[in-house]
């Protein structure tokens, strides 16, 4: 396959499906920002703890506006990868929970999460000395333009 043009077959025959995220036109793309995106990473995170009900995932997934991890949750579940149980009570109780697609999914974004924690001690000294070497260059153009 010429990797300089990728295309995708997605709009053919579905069992002729044949993706490629790096085509502009590929849904695979859309799906891949649903699920690649801060908050979709850190919504399908959390739910491979267990089921939440929106709150209580609101909460969880810190700093999210409740307009934003709605609009997440629903590509989401249009995605097949969470599933949303609305239960008949007085109010109506709502429970977010992952598909069999989402936890599979979400364990490769829990192993991509932990190694991020793992890695950061690793990850901060890196940035740490990019800053103080860029900080040096700028030093020493300021002091030659003087």
């Amino acid at each position: 396959m010429d990797r300089t043009a990728p295309t995708c077959a997605a709009e053919t025959e579905m069992d002729e499906l044949a993706a490629d995220v790096f085509a502009g036109a590929c849904p695979s793309r859309e799906i891949l920002d649903n699920v690649a995106g801060r908050w979709g990473t850190l919504a399908l995170v959390a739910l491979t703890e267990g089921a939440y009900r929106f709150n209580a995932l609101r909460r969880r997934v810190q700093g999210v506006s409740e307009k934003m991890l709605s609009q997440t949750l629903q590509a989401l579940e249009r995605d097949g990868l969470v599933h949303r149980d609305v239960q008949a009570t007085i109010p109506p109780r709502v429970e977010y929970s992952l598909t069999p697609l989402g936890e599979r999914v979400g364990a490769k974004l829990r192993a991509l999460v932990d190694l991020v924690e793992e890695e950061l001690p690793a990850v901060r000294a890196a940035q740490e000395r990019y800053d103080r070497e860029k900080r040096q260059v700028a030093v020493s153009a300021t002091a030659a333009r003087t």
